[in-house]
């Protein structure tokens, strides 16, 4: 357990529903989006996401950032924070908690003893319209 603001967070027995997801657009110019629980993209991600794009950054790495902030945000979500309220303590509870769940999907998209269809399903990663 990992004592917050007084009350202990039991970090074992946290259930972190995979809500949210990240959309791939198709689109150069956003090339993905991240999504709430009720599909409103997440502006600051947004934001942070244009920065990247500004920056030269890679579509493979932009995803790789944002395929994190979803991790980052499904945790806050589980424990009942918002992102700009979170503290030190709710990051440090954050590496504690990613030190023993399963680890996200590697670059080729597989597990083992799961099918690609099962491991897209769980990633909460959905295909977006193509636009421009």
């Amino acid at each position: 357990m990992i004592a917050s603001e007084g009350q202990p967070r039991d970090l074992a027995g946290l259930a972190v529903p995979s809500a949210g997801s990240l959309m791939e657009t198709g689109d150069v110019w956003e090339p993905s989006r991240l999504l709430d629980p009720h599909g409103a993209v997440l502006v600051p991600v947004a934001e942070f996401l244009k920065d990247l794009r500004a920056c030269g950054r890679a579509v493979s790495t932009q995803r790789s950032y944002t395929m994190a902030l979803l991790r980052w945000f499904r945790f806050l979500w589980a424990v009942g924070v918002s992102w700009d309220q979170a503290t030190q303590v709710e990051a440090r509870d954050f590496c504690c908690w990613i030190q023993f769940v399963d680890k996200p999907v590697g670059s080729h998209g597989h597990r083992f003893g799961r099918s690609a269809d099962a491991v897209v399903a769980e990633s909460g990663v959905v295909q977006g319209n193509r636009t421009r």
